[in-house]
């Protein structure tokens, strides 16, 4: 079984870092197949003054630091064709979110 857990969108480093922590119960559990979830860019927000996200160059630093503190396998979205080669680097497995699937 795999388990994919995580925030829906990256906000401070700090509130990423707690939640990584406390999900380290669950991957010593399945250390294989845990993989760490959240975007960096929540790209359909049903209201423009919604918080998106830290953005890409951020939010890959910090999805980073989770990889390399806890061990974490990354998964995290993608919005456009500017982004799979960057998010690539650091994530595990990319991800197009439902909505853009739509479009």
């Amino acid at each position: 079984m795999k388990l994919i857990a995580g925030p829906c969108v990256l906000e401070s480093r700090d509130n990423v870092m707690r939640i990584a922590e406390s999900l380290n119960k669950y991957h010593e559990d399945c250390t294989k197949d845990f993989y760490f979830k959240a975007s960096f860019d929540k790209a359909n927000r049903t209201s423009l003054d919604s918080f998106r996200g830290p953005g890409l160059d951020e939010g890959l630093k910090l999805l980073q630091e989770v990889k390399e503190q806890f061990g974490y396998k990354i998964l995290t979205d993608v919005h456009d064709y500017t982004q799979p080669a960057s998010a690539a680097e650091v994530a595990d497995v990319l991800q197009i979110p439902a909505f853009l699937c739509r479009q």
